[in-house]
């Protein structure tokens, strides 16, 4: 099993609370996706995520070709921290931790992302020229989603 990890962190001029109104309704994950994803949600959602929900939707993330992915949110602790786990996709293992805190004058995002692609070395050259560019690819996009929605905060460390 080849563990990656990528991280990634953006400071938004909102309050934590704004942030989590955003962030904890499932629905405004299709505003945050790149739309070349083909990003479809396939089960009725909630306005508030909770542990156990689970989020059936299709992607293209390669080649357009549509994939089913499931992911379950495992954990809640609002208005701080979440995180959601595949159950069904395109990756062996995929965990990723949202967390959030108080910043002088907004919040500081902060995503840590574990996967696995999967098929050992070949999923691992597969990870170095495709996944991991792809993936970063979804965060550069979301980064500029956010900072036309929220503003943005200059990105020095606190």
């Amino acid at each position: 099993m080849s563990l990656h990890r990528m991280a990634d962190i953006q400071r938004l001029p909102i309050s934590v609370e704004e942030a989590w109104d955003f962030f904890s309704d499932p629905r405004n994950l299709a505003v945050i996706t790149p739309p070349d994803m083909g990003f479809e949600i396939q089960n009725e959602l909630p306005a508030r995520m909770h542990p156990g929900l689970i989020i059936k939707y299709k992607v293209r993330p390669l080649f357009n070709v549509p994939m089913t992915w499931v992911t379950e949110i495992t954990h809640v602790v609002e208005p701080n921290l979440f995180v959601d786990e595949q159950r069904f996709g395109p990756y062996k293992f995929w965990h990723h931790q949202h967390h959030f805190r108080e910043i002088p004058g907004g919040i500081e995002m902060r995503d840590i992302v574990h996967y696995d692609v999967g098929f050992g070395p070949l999923g691992d050259i597969a990870n170095l020229l495709i996944v991991k560019p792809r993936v970063q690819a979804i965060f550069d996009f979301r980064r500029r989603v956010l900072e036309q929605r929220f503003g943005g905060l200059p990105q020095h460390a606190y």
